[in-house]
């Protein structure tokens, strides 16, 4: 008896597996042609950098059209939005999450934008801090400074 409800639970374990991998094969390949698209679009925009937080799209200022493109599940998601001056226009763009840290506030920077998605910054006046300040936690803090009371060597 316990030997065939581990055979079914086995059998429905295969089974789920070679779903997820077939789900997973073409999620890829989906990506890898919205990847192709926003490569094929893309182009090298200068623009100063007025403000950047984290909303969600209806906060955003974003187009109508954005947000019936987006599906409902991700509308109450938060997007790193990046408010920018772009020549005369200020426009509300969209984020890679990958490199919203390093985008400085209130700089000029030149983009690749990809229609309102930015996919990578570099700076037109010195360079980019490309990995931000992180702020300690209280423990962490509080650990290095009982290793500097004991007078051990501090961990990098």
């Amino acid at each position: 008896m316990a030997v065939k409800i581990l055979i079914a639970i086995l059998v429905i374990f295969v089974i789920l597996l070679v779903v997820l991998y077939f789900v997973g094969k073409k999620l890829q390949k989906k990506q890898a042609e919205q990847q192709a698209q926003i490569e094929a679009a893309k182009q090298t925009v200068t623009m100063l950098i007025i403000d950047k937080k984290k909303l969600k799209l209806k906060e955003a200022g974003l187009p109508a059209a954005v947000l019936e493109q987006t599906p409902k599940y991700m509308r109450r998601a938060k997007f790193p939005i990046v408010k920018a001056k772009v020549g005369p226009q200020i426009l509300s763009l969209i984020c890679d999450a990958s490199i919203f840290d390093i985008i400085p506030v209130k700089k000029e920077v030149k983009a690749t934008v990809s229609g309102i998605y930015i996919t990578d910054v570099k700076g037109i006046r010195g360079k980019l801090n490309t990995a931000p300040a992180k702020k300690k936690g209280k423990f962490k803090s509080w650990v290095e400074k009982m290793q500097e009371k004991a007078g051990a060597k501090p961990l990098k």
